[in-house]
C-alpha cells in the first residue's frame, strides 16, 4: 500500500510540473496607443474588442508620462464633428489660455461654453455630442500636435472600426483647436493641419471641422 501511495504522490508531481511549464498565452491589456475605448469605459486592444460585444466610441493616441499633466491619457472620437465657427461674434475674448504647448483643451472648451458675450457653435456642438454626459472637448494646439504624430498608428484602427481616419489631403485636413491666439484672441484662433503638422492663424467667424478627444482616467 505504501508503494502504491508513493506512485501516486510521483505521478501528481509529475502533473504538476507538466502544468507549471504549459505556456498559456494571456492577452497584454497595458494601455498603449491604438486601444479601444468603449461606452462602457473598458479599454481594449483591437483583437480584444473585436471578440467581445462593446461598442467602441474612440481610439488612445497618447500615454501620459507626465505626473504634472491630468490623466492617463487621450482618445481621439472616432468621426469628425461638422463644420462649426469658433465663435458667432468677434471682438470678445473667450478665455482660453493662448498657450500653443499647454494640454488644456479641455479647461479650453469649458472657457468657449462659459463666455457670456459670444457663443461658441464649436465648442457647442461638441458639448452636445456624449450621449452619457461624459466630458468630450476640443483639442489644444499641444494636443492636436500628439494627435498628428500618433496618426500613422491610430488611422487603420479608426478604419476598422469603421471612424474617418485623420485626413492627409491638403484641402481636407484643416481642424480647429480650442486655442486662442495669443495677443489677437478678441479675434482668432488657431487652426491644425493634420495632414501636414502646420498651425494657422484663422478668424473665430469661419467654419471648420474638429475632432474631440478625451481624457482617460482610472
Amino acid at each position: 500500500n505504501m508503494k502504491k501511495i508513493h506512485f501516486i504522490l510521483i505521478a501528481v508531481i509529475g502533473l504538476m510540473c507538466v502544468a507549471c511549464d504549459k505556456h498559456i498565452e494571456m492577452p497584454d491589456l497595458t494601455l498603449k496607443t491604438g486601444h479601444v475605448l468603449c461606452t462602457d469605459g473598458s479599454l481594449l486592444p483591437y483583437s480584444e474588442y473585436s471578440k467581445s460585444k462593446r461598442r467602441a466610441i474612440a481610439v488612445v493616441f497618447h500615454i501620459n508620462h507626465n505626473q504634472d499633466v491630468q490623466g492617463d491619457g487621450y482618445a481621439v472620437y472616432l468621426n469628425d464633428i461638422y463644420p462649426s465657427e469658433f465663435a458667432d461674434t468677434l471682438g470678445i475674448k473667450q478665455g482660453t489660455s493662448c498657450s500653443i504647448t499647454a494640454h488644456d483643451g479641455n479647461e479650453n472648451t469649458y472657457a468657449l461654453l462659459n463666455t457670456a458675450k459670444a457663443a461658441s457653435p464649436l465648442a457647442e456642438s461638441v458639448f452636445a455630442m456624449w450621449q452619457y454626459g461624459q466630458s468630450a472637448y476640443i483639442p489644444s494646439v499641444e494636443q492636436m500636435r500628439l494627435l498628428y504624430s500618433a496618426k500613422s498608428t491610430i488611422n487603420p484602427i479608426l478604419e476598422q472600426l469603421g471612424g474617418e481616419p485623420l485626413p492627409d489631403e491638403a484641402d481636407d485636413c484643416w481642424y480647429w483647436t480650442s486655442t486662442e491666439v495669443d495677443g489677437q484672441d478678441s479675434h482668432k484662433a488657431w487652426l491644425y493641419s493634420l495632414g501636414s503638422g502646420a498651425m494657422q492663424e484663422t478668424p473665430k467667424l469661419q467654419a471648420h471641422r474638429s475632432r474631440p478627444i478625451v481624457t482617460l482616467n482610472k
